[in-house]
């Protein structure tokens, strides 16, 4: 553990380890109150596309956190900013919520329904049979499929809700075609949030809730990987992996010791 607290830089996943839809975790003012002290490095790294880091950092204001906006990336953003390197100035049909069309817009990508580059698919609120329809008939005329993250499931106060991974199966089933994930456990938003912090990656820390996309994106990014219990997964779940955390907590309360 002291190891962790020397550490410069904390890549934090949001869901599941600092809150559950409104409700905040035990620990977690704590937690940010220690980050803030000890004039650590940190970034709340989300693979939820839902908010933009504005209303994120509005969220945590609510639940009586102050953070700066600064300290936030989503894996919208992550989306916007591939597809805009990938084909400058390309269309999308998007299926998700504001956070995800803000940041395409942002990004100079425009929303078309009959004939774009690419179907974008995150985690909307509302996810109808119309929209896997159209989707698909995007897809078999050309459109290129990218999910904005690869989770299966996501926690929230009411219990576990489908992610975008499972939302963009049927999709995939009934084109053939496989989908692109830019979200976590994907390298590529991993060194955008190690730039973000400003540290390498062997002075910075992953901590998250899930096996399948924190923990490998913590271990295949060279970062000391930390997982705590409060989010998806149990302590016996991580014997069905075969890889491990370095360290396994109840939640990100554990750290900041008796300081």
């Amino acid at each position: 553990m002291e190891q962790l607290r020397k550490k410069a830089g904390f890549i934090c996943d949001m869901d599941g380890v600092i809150y559950h839809g409104n409700q905040i975790l035990p620990g977690v003012r704590e937690f940010v109150d220690w980050l803030q002290r000890e004039n650590k490095h940190f970034l709340f790294l989300t693979n939820s596309s839902h908010y933009t880091p504005k209303e994120l950092q509005q969220k945590l204001a609510r639940m009586g956190l102050d953070v700066d906006e600064s300290h936030f990336y989503t894996s919208a953003l992550a989306t916007a900013s591939f597809l805009a390197h990938q084909s400058p100035g390309c269309s999308a049909y998007v299926v998700g919520d504001h956070g995800l069309q803000n940041a395409l817009f942002a990004a100079g990508i425009t929303i078309n329904e009959v004939d774009p580059e690419y179907v974008v698919i995150g985690e909307p609120q509302s996810f109808s049979y119309d929209n896997i329809v159209s989707a698909i008939r995007l897809v078999n005329k050309g459109a290129k499929l990218i999910g904005t993250n690869s989770d299966l499931t996501g926690p929230s106060e009411h219990g576990i809700l489908p992610g975008c991974r499972a939302l963009i199966s049927p999709i995939e089933m009934a084109t053939g075609k496989q989908a692109y994930f830019v979200g976590k456990p994907n390298p590529l938003m991993m060194r955008t949030g190690l730039r973000l912090l400003g540290v390498h990656s062997e002075e910075a820390a992953m901590i998250g809730d899930r096996m399948d996309t924190d923990m490998i994106a913590g271990i295949e990014s060279g970062l000391d990987t930390v997982l705590v219990l409060s989010g998806v997964t149990t302590r016996e779940d991580i014997q069905q992996f075969p890889y491990r955390p370095r360290l396994v907590l109840n939640g990100v309360g554990d750290i900041p010791g008796e300081a």
